[in-house]
Order: C-alpha cells, then structure tokens, then sequence
C-alpha cells in the first residue's frame, strides 16, 4: 500500500508540475493570460493607410516572420521590404528601419493594441 500511495503522489506532484510550466509558457500582458494569435490594425499616420499584422505568441512570429517578443515590445524583420520593425506594446508605435544605399529611412505607424481587462 505504501508504494502505491508512493507512485500516486510522483504522479500527482509530475501533473502540477508540467501544469506549473504550462502557466508560465503563456503570454500575458499586465499580468493577463493572452491569445496565442492574434490580428492588429496598424495606420500610417502621414497617409491614413491601414494594414493588419498577425502575431502568433506561441510561434514567435509576425506576418510568419521570427519575432522577439518582450513585455515592452515585438521586433521583428520583413524580407519583403528590408524593414526592421518595433512595435511599443504599451503606446502602439510602430518604427521601421529601413536600409538604403543613402543611408536609409525610418517610417512611423501607430497600431490598435487590446486594452487591458
């Protein structure tokens, strides 16, 4: 009797534990659980374009492309247009860097980001 009690508590404690990591490998923002993906509006504030980006949290990825994901801020770099992009996740600035031959060129957006619950 004492091993099998024995064996159902390193199963019960393995449980809690690999739940444990589970919690933690969960993005959150201002303390709250977010959304494996998800879409944002960002507007060129020059022009008034708008276009989305899409963030996968688990993945790491924006437009498909390998992010950095921080609680301060999402970088990323897009080959279609050679730009470095950081995204501020508590103003919603969007900076891109781009690279040229004379010296290259910053264009500035501002995105919608969730509003804290």
């Amino acid at each position: 009797m004492d091993r099998r009690m024995a064996t159902c508590a390193t199963i019960f404690r393995n449980q809690m534990l690999a739940a444990a990591i589970a919690g933690l490998a969960a993005p959150t923002v201002n303390g709250h659980t977010q959304e494996s993906k998800t879409a944002i509006i960002c507007t060129n504030p020059a022009s008034g374009t708008s276009w989305q980006i899409a963030i996968d949290f688990e993945r790491a990825t924006v437009d498909s492309n390998r992010a950095k994901i921080t609680g301060a801020e999402i970088s990323w770099f897009d080959p279609t247009d050679g730009g470095n992009y950081t995204l501020d996740r508590k103003s919603g600035d969007l900076t891109a860097s781009v690279a040229s031959s004379t010296g290259g060129f910053f264009r500035h957006g501002r995105c919608q980001l969730e509003k804290s619950r």
